[in-house]
């Protein structure tokens, strides 16, 4: 089954004004994805909008968000059901710096329904780093017995590489992202203490029309959290 894990809503700041969950769920079902994973920036508000709408037409959603860490590392956690979630949100707002968000610099940040109606502005701006290290935020999706990926792994700017140099020794990933760009096996080769974990590749989509262009096949029999979890770690 095809899988985009890394997609923005326009909660994000940089997410186009497009990113809407029905806009979201049309694109992915016309790109042939049977699930896709909703990741804005240290926020999961976004989340059930788009779940309702995609629950509906049969596209699996993993909720969460992409969290820049202390390190000014990206990372993906995902979490499973509407208590986890709150307590993901309530997470992150607690070790997220208050900073007001500029519209006229970063873009507005907005929960919509499926009708496009605004329910909420966040002014709080969500692009900064929380105040917790890569390996306290791991430890707190494990908690909730979520999913937790490194984002980008080999980009330029706020990824481990860019930020660490090398995978921090105590961290265990569900699977680490590579960027749309990279080739695996190329990437292997170069970084062979990697090849013990999966990689996968998301189009960290910010405009409807790079959801789906790439993507990870998963082998699962089910659309369910843990037969998704269970397929990011080889089984």
């Amino acid at each position: 089954m095809k899988a985009d894990l890394h997609i923005h809503t326009l909660l994000s700041p940089c997410g186009d004004i497009e990113m809407t969950p029905l806009n979201i769920v049309k694109k992915g079902l016309e790109r042939g994805l049977s699930v896709i994973g909703i990741t804005d920036h240290n926020s999961t508000l976004q989340c059930e909008e788009v779940l309702k709408i995609a629950s509906r037409e049969g596209l699996y959603v993993l909720c969460g968000a992409e969290i820049t860490t202390r390190e000014e590392v990206h990372v993906l956690g995902f979490v499973d059901g509407t208590e986890k979630l709150k307590l993901l949100q309530n997470y992150l707002k607690k070790h997220l710096p208050s900073h007001p968000n500029n519209p006229d610099i970063f873009g507005y940040q907005l929960v919509v329904n499926e009708n496009e109606e605004v329910l909420y502005q966040e002014d709080n701006l969500l692009i900064g780093a929380i105040d917790q290290s890569i390996e306290e935020v791991e430890m707190f999706i494990r908690s909730l017995n979520g999913i937790f990926i490194p984002a980008h792994f080999d980009k330029k700017q706020n990824s481990v590489m860019s930020q660490l140099a090398f995978m921090p020794f105590d961290l265990v990933p569900d699977a680490i992202e590579l960027s749309p760009g990279t080739e695996i096996e190329s990437f292997l080769n170069k970084n062979r203490y990697l090849s013990k974990f999966r990689l996968i590749h998301s189009s960290d989509a910010h405009y409807t029309d790079d959801i789906g262009k790439v993507y990870t096949e998963l082998s699962i029999n089910e659309l369910s959290f843990g037969a998704i979890k269970s397929a990011l770690k080889g089984g």
